[in-house]
């Protein structure tokens, strides 16, 4: 009879390949033990899960999700209230996010004892404050809200340090994209006391934005819909800020390649749990949809040559979404029967490192080195190379 707080999708999962380790956001935060490394992906334990739903709010990939409720049908919740507000004439609303065994016992308090939550406070009721993602809190300002409140006990819960790191997150978008002000726009307000949440509340600046809410629909996946929400916030604000730099960590960035380091080896397209490398089947290329990048540093822990830098950033141009070529050579074409069978750096790099070899003084041994698999077993029977 114990629910299931989380629903985990394996196959989404960017947490290791072939050993090599790369996003561990919710190994790092889970405070029962309920997540454990399983082989490529984490294994999430239903009967030692508490729910607090900390792994779902920095899972990048959504290979972890809330289920009580799900991102988007909160988000449904939160759209219809911000614009039925802004319909009826109110401004700069404030979204007050609460749980019921703390928050909404306080503010009955504060209804019962003090002046109430301000007019243009909305509260909303979630199952666990621990468990809002980066793609509820950016899609809640694309909505119209000029602030954030999550209400929280003055002694902070486990699970806590998932919401405060995408608390980081969208302050570093919004800072990018001109929206921030002199108060974090959003921020946790963490008491017992009902009167101090009455007068943290009416402390709140009243700073609207300048621009019509967005009216998209919460669908797709949750990053899908986070990229939704910065691409809404920054077609309003009519920021010329193209690329925006985000804290360590952040889901969103580019895999920076050191092209004259990179052997196309394309170990990297192998690991890509998104499909953000991947490799051209007709020629030696390697291309990088930006858009799809989660960080997990799968592509720089696995690449040979330490070719990779992970660049936490946001990249709003129109090119972001679509692949673009960052490596390419020529292929190698083998001298016994044109068939191409690597690259021609490689091939280069291989004979320079092989000069020196006693093996391959004879230019006729050195010669099978630019030959395909085939024609090498060719070359050195007809040539007489095998001893035995």
């Amino acid at each position: 009879d114990k629910p299931r707080f989380v629903t985990f999708d394996p196959g989404l999962c960017a947490h290791s390949r072939n050993r090599r380790t790369g996003c561990a956001r919710c190994l790092d935060l889970c405070p029962t033990g309920a997540i454990t490394p399983a082989k490529d992906s984490v294994a999430i334990s239903a009967e030692i899960c508490a729910g607090c739903g900390s792994c779902a709010a920095v899972c990048p990939t959504g290979a972890a999700t809330y289920a009580l409720p799900p991102t988007d049908a909160l988000l449904r919740r939160i759209r219809t209230l911000l614009l039925t507000y802004r319909e009826a004439g109110g401004e700069a609303p404030v979204l007050l996010l609460h749980d019921e065994a703390h928050g909404e016992k306080l503010i009955d308090a504060l209804a019962r004892h003090g002046d109430g939550l301000p007019a243009r406070v909305l509260p909303l009721r979630v199952n666990e404050t621990t468990a809002l993602d980066l793609a509820l809190l950016a899609a809640s300002f694309a909505y119209g809200a000029t602030a954030l409140r999550v209400l929280m006990p003055a002694k902070r819960k486990h699970g806590s340090d998932a919401l405060f790191r995408n608390f980081e997150y969208l302050e570093a978008a919004l800072a990018g994209l001109g929206l921030a002000q002199g108060t974090p726009r959003a921020a946790a307000i963490e008491t017992d006391d009902p009167f101090t949440l009455g007068e943290a509340l009416h402390a709140l600046p009243s700073a609207p934005f300048a621009f019509p809410p967005a009216t998209f629909l919460p669908l797709g996946s949750v990053r899908e819909i986070s990229v939704n929400a910065l691409r809404a916030l920054h077609a309003g604000a009519g920021s010329e800020a193209i690329l925006v730099p985000m804290p360590e960590r952040a889901p969103f960035g580019e895999a920076l390649i050191a092209t004259e380091a990179c052997t196309l080896c394309l170990a990297c397209t192998g690991v890509c749990p998104t499909s953000a490398l991947t490799a051209n089947p007709e020629t030696p290329q390697l291309r990088f949809l930006e858009d799809a990048c989660v960080q997990c540093g799968l592509c720089a822990a696995t690449c040979p040559e330490k070719a990779i830098t992970l660049v936490p950033r946001l990249n709003f141009a129109a090119e972001a979404a679509s692949p673009r070529v960052v490596k390419e050579e020529p292929p190698a074409l083998c001298t016994r029967c044109a068939k191409p069978f690597g690259t021609a750096g490689s091939i280069a790099r291989v004979k320079a490192k092989l000069a020196a070899h006693w093996m391959f003084a004879d230019p006729q041994r050195a010669a099978v080195l630019e030959m395909c698999e085939e024609c090498r077993v060719l070359a050195a029977t007809e040539g007489g190379m095998d001893p035995y």
